[in-house]
């Protein structure tokens, strides 16, 4: 346990961080005073009195993580950060909060400055994030039992608890068993609109216990009774939840506790009403020593804590194996996959590219110690387990197959949390549909950076009789258009390999692949170089080529067979295997124009013609989709929606 008895002024303490929020705001002319104002003194208890991290090391595997899931309030994070000596928020950070060109941003950005562990603001994802952060400590220390073991802390607000992710996020966490993940509710009873009890009549208490979570409530202004619900919370083996009973805007004398509060700047005669009020009597951005001597005393006892780990990580015997899986070095892999890659072209196997997917992970996971599998409760849909790959579960984390239930959404932010840890390579799997139900924290994990795999499977209408429901016609085209967000359709299993080596390949964003149900043959004859990787590349080659037909995933096939039958007539055509526009996108001018060709084009995909632009002009043709599917075998769909090789020849007759 790592509770600290408090040896400075803790009403000072948390009344810098007042003052700071107000002035940032007040400068800013924009942002949220009254979270950060309200929390004050609970997050002046966490960080005094427990919470173990080092500003001068700022990545420390053992660090705990401090979460601020209430991003809005992103002045208490940064005043926190400056407070505690983080060499990159020095007062003039603070002095220029949300202006162009500063780590200050309105809400907090992974990646912008240290101390931020992950991004925030859309709300409710910062808390699910925080369960996959505290999952990766839990599955840290059945690995690494003497050098991974610290806390994860969240701050979260009413927003974060009435968005739906919550309970997803909620819930895992407490089947799971998390019990070194801490949430401090922010229990202000206010939102944007007005009290809370305009839309919410939830027993939040009650909801985290049913979860089966350890609950308690406390006075948010009391710190001794702060302390001692966060020092319980520590001893129980269950994930815990805080309500801080707090006012929001705290110190403002006429605004406090009112929504008008929430995300407006107090005004200069509020400020000046509340530094009075609080006895704060500084000048706007001036701390007085005695209060950063306190702070930096904290941050002090932190790094402490780290050299010590630092003496036990030199001795330790897991020292090799730790240090391995954060370098997260995939040599391993890319020998195992040249063995792998030439086996399927001596056995040609014609398998769905969802099977290619299990076959490629079980070269994946033998090669890779570090990587951790999933599925939204499509195991055996999704094929993301691994042979031998052993399920977590809240007694034994050793394993590295995670049951992640209905919980799409819920998933996708947890792995954010698992690739931001540091330690392992998370990956997921539902159907490609059910990206929708993920796609906020795909699109964070795309705005971060993060590495993750998404494994989305039944990618089009040849998922056949489960229609239009389950048929993504339109979500590739929407997955196309995040920035950073690499998808990837192959059409068969050495494509599917490569997919795989892209996506263990990537540090700097996810990798999305998308994968048929239905079987595919082998087109691939040889293998000596990672083709999906340059995006698009001519697959059949032609001598005076009179038309280019571009093809993703399942399609593929049935472009090679129009290109045949055009050969058969005498109209030379090229087949140009397109498995990832991004990459394509990203390949120099010179190769794109030597793979596309001046000849008329045709793209040819079981989904709409939208994102296309990447490889078709305007007088370019689309065999695909112009509406939803229907339910129906696969075969059929396709001849009553004309993605057919005779269409794609009768469309290649017209443009020629």
């Amino acid at each position: 346990m790592n509770v600290q008895t408090p040896t400075s002024d803790e009403t000072q303490m948390a009344n810098a961080i007042r003052a700071l929020a107000m002035d940032a705001v007040q400068a800013a002319k924009s942002g949220h005073p009254g979270m950060p104002m309200g929390m004050a003194d609970v997050a002046t208890v966490l960080f005094n009195r427990f919470i173990m991290l080092d500003p001068a090391a700022s990545d420390w595997a053992n660090r705990d993580r401090f979460v601020l899931s209430a991003g809005h309030g992103s002045m208490l994070l940064y005043a926190l950060n400056h407070l505690l000596g983080y060499d990159d928020m020095d007062m003039d950070q603070l002095r220029n909060f949300r202006q162009l060109g500063y780590r200050t941003a309105g809400h907090p950005e992974y990646g912008h400055a240290k101390g931020i562990e992950v991004t925030t603001g859309p709300l409710g994802q910062g808390l699910a994030s925080a369960v996959g952060i505290a999952l990766s400590e839990r599955l840290g220390n059945a690995r690494f039992p003497g050098l991974i073991d610290h806390f994860t802390y969240v701050i979260a607000g009413d927003g974060c608890l009435m968005e739906g992710v919550s309970h997803e996020a909620i819930d895992m966490a407490g089947h799971l068993g998390l019990g070194h993940l801490v949430v401090l509710w922010d229990d202000n009873r206010i939102t944007i609109d007005g009290d809370t009890d305009l839309a919410t009549s939830t027993d939040q208490v009650a909801r985290f216990a049913a979860a089966g979570w350890h609950v308690q409530t406390c006075d948010g202004h009391d710190p001794d009774a702060v302390a001692e619900a966060i020092a319980e919370a520590q001893r129980d083996p269950r994930p815990s939840m805080i309500a801080c009973r707090t006012i929001i805007g705290y110190g403002a004398p006429n605004k406090q506790g009112g929504h008008d509060v929430h995300g407006a700047p107090l005004g200069p005669e509020e400020v000046a009403a509340a530094r009075a009020h609080l006895g704060w009597a500084h000048e706007p951005f001036v701390v007085p020593d005695a209060v950063y001597a306190a702070w930096r005393a904290v941050a002090a006892r932190g790094a402490e804590a780290r050299l010590a780990w630092e003496a036990k990580l030199a001795s330790s015997p897991d020292r090799a194996a730790l240090e391995a899986h954060m370098a997260q070095d995939m040599a391993r892999l890319v020998e195992a996959m040249v063995t792998y890659k030439a086996q399927l072209l001596a056995d040609k196997p014609k398998v769905a590219t969802r099977k290619a997917s299990e076959m490629a992970l079980n070269v994946v996971n033998a090669a890779l110690p570090f990587t951790i599998g999933g599925s939204a409760d499509l195991t055996g849909s999704n094929l993301t387990r691994s042979k031998g790959q052993k399920t977590v579960t809240a007694q034994d984390f050793s394993g590295s197959y995670i049951h992640y239930g209905v919980r799409e959404f819920g998933m996708a932010a947890a792995m954010n949390g698992i690739a931001l840890s540091g330690l392992f390579r998370p990956y997921g799997g539902t159907f490609l549909v059910f990206a929708d139900y993920a796609r906020p924290a795909i699109r964070l994990a795309a705005l971060m950076g993060v590495p993750v795999a998404y494994v989305m499977t039944h990618d089009s209408i040849g998922l056949g009789e489960d229609g239009p429901t389950h048929q993504p016609v339109e979500t590739l085209a929407s997955l196309r258009a995040i920035p950073n967000l690499t998808v990837l359709r192959p059409c068969d299993a050495v494509e599917t390999a490569e997919a795989w080596e892209i996506a263990m390949a990537r540090r700097d964003g996810p990798v999305l692949l998308a994968l048929s149900r239905q079987n595919l043959p082998l087109l691939r004859d040889e293998a000596r170089e990672n083709l999906s990787a340059k995006g698009a590349y001519t697959l059949r080659a032609a001598r005076d080529r009179k038309v280019t037909l571009i093809a993703t995933g399942s399609e593929v096939e049935i472009a090679m067979t129009a290109a045949e039958m055009l050969t058969a007539e005498g109209i030379s055509a090229s087949v140009v295997s397109a498995p990832s526009f991004e990459l394509f996108s990203a390949q120099p001018a010179a190769y794109r124009d030597a793979v596309l060709g001046k000849a008329p084009r045709i793209g040819v995909e079981a989904a709409i013609r939208q994102g296309w632009d990447a490889v078709l002009r305007p007088e370019d043709g689309f065999v695909g989709m112009t509406g939803f599917g229907g339910s129906a075998p696969a075969p059929a769909l396709y001849q009553h929606f004309g993605i057919t090789a005779e269409a794609v020849v009768s469309q290649a007759k017209a443009l020629i």
